[in-house]
């Protein structure tokens, strides 16, 4: 995929999934903005892989649930890369809990960073990309988001959500030929599943069609595709990365 010339902001690139989005857009030819919260050496690592590439890249400490925090992030993109073409919304969190226990603020923190922070970025990149007539906006939901989860009612929900959101901008912004889609991962092996009991991890894999779980890699290369001219027809889709875990 041919992404040289374009700038892409990833949410949530410090780590995991986000990590992988970001190197392989770079690999792609893109130049990388990446946000992160807490990890600030695992993003100063990425942006060095990134430059070592010869791309540009750019690490920028947000929390995403802050709706000035993302315009203001979102305009020192521009200033510093020159323009946006892609927007890759991955930043999010879980805190899981039987509904019958979650506190309000367990489901207002998930809310908040998985659900209202794809807004805040979409919201802030929308008049962009309608201006200039083009643009990649990639959000990143889950495949429990369309099946539910046992202990997981904010985060489906925020999930769930997000697609709703998608397919809602995409309406939306397609006379602008601005492409949205999500994309949903099944159970990924990232630093996030270490802490994760065994038998949790065994029961996702035999879920699976391959009897293996996926690997970042394996969502970054769909969300590049999606990134990319070679999706221009694609728009309000969710495209599963699960091995048949869903199915």
């Amino acid at each position: 995929m041919d992404l040289e010339g374009k700038v892409a902001l990833i949410t949530g690139g410090s780590m995991g999934i986000g990590t992988a989005i970001s190197l392989d857009l770079a690999q792609n030819g893109a130049d990388v903005g990446l946000t992160y919260r807490k990890h600030e050496e695992e993003a100063q690592a990425v942006v060095d892989k990134i430059k070592a590439m010869g791309r540009k890249a750019q690490k920028y400490k947000v929390d995403v649930s802050d709706f000035e925090a993302a315009q203001k992030l979102t305009e020192k993109v521009i200033k510093e890369f020159g323009r946006l073409d892609i927007l890759v919304n991955n930043a999010g969190m879980n805190w899981d809990g039987v509904v019958w226990k979650m506190k309000e603020e367990q489901w207002d923190a998930v809310i908040n960073v998985d659900l209202k922070g794809t807004f805040n970025f979409i919201r802030a990149v929308a008049p962009i990309f309608k201006e200039q007539q083009s643009g990649k906006i990639v959000n990143i939901t889950s495949i429990n988001a369309m099946r539910g989860r046992f202990g997981q009612s904010n985060y489906t929900a925020a999930k769930a959500g997000t697609i709703a959101l998608t397919k809602t901008v995409a309406k939306e912004l397609g006379k602008f030929l601005v492409n949205v889609n999500a994309v949903a991962p099944g159970l990924i092996e990232t630093d996030m599943i270490k802490s994760m009991p065994d038998d949790f991890k065994q029961r996702s894999q035999a879920e699976t069609v391959f009897n293996a779980l996926g690997k970042p890699e394996d969502v970054a290369y769909l969300v590049t595709f999606l990134c990319s001219e070679k999706s221009k027809h694609i728009t309000g889709e969710v495209i599963k990365v699960d091995g048949g875990q869903y199915i």
